[in-house]
């Protein structure tokens, strides 16, 4: 693979950052739904981990495969609230910051002119709109409709 442009490496190393910010937050929501007695809240808290761990991975091997060492900047507080609507109000901020920074650098992969990477960025960015699509329908299931307004702000 040939030179890659610095700023997509600083793109690769942001989502490295944000995707282990999530994997925190859900790994802490779900414990602290375990610690409300709420069992199926909590198990599909974890599944999210386990899909947000799975971005990290293979943003780590695609950092690596492009001769890079994996470095996430800087981790945000895991966010938390006093009920689930709460709780997933903070997720789809956090959904929205993933989004939005795929289509930023899939929008720069394509003005440079970096196919692959592009498409990578691309992929993820599908990945998380889909992502943040359900947990705006799961936010919708519990607080009544209002959730629907909170997406189309953030998309």
């Amino acid at each position: 693979m040939g030179a890659v442009h610095p700023r997509v490496l600083g793109y690769l190393g942001r989502a490295l950052s944000l995707e282990l910010t999530a994997v925190q937050q859900y790994m802490t929501q779900a414990s602290l739904a375990e610690t409300w007695g709420d069992a199926d809240t909590a198990r599909r808290l974890r599944e999210e981990t386990v899909e947000e761990m799975q971005h990290a991975e293979k943003i780590v091997q695609r950092m690596l495969a492009l001769g890079v060492a994996p470095a996430a900047s800087q981790l945000r507080p895991a966010a938390h609230a006093r009920d689930l609507a709460g709780l997933l109000r903070q997720n789809l901020l956090l959904e929205g910051d993933l989004v939005n920074h795929y289509a930023e650098a899939a929008r720069f992969c394509l003005l440079i002119g970096d196919g692959a990477n592009e498409a990578f960025f691309r992929e993820l960015w599908s990945d998380e709109q889909h992502h943040a699509d359900a947990i705006a329908r799961w936010l919708r299931s519990c607080s009544g409709g209002r959730p629907q307004l909170i997406a189309r702000a953030l998309f």
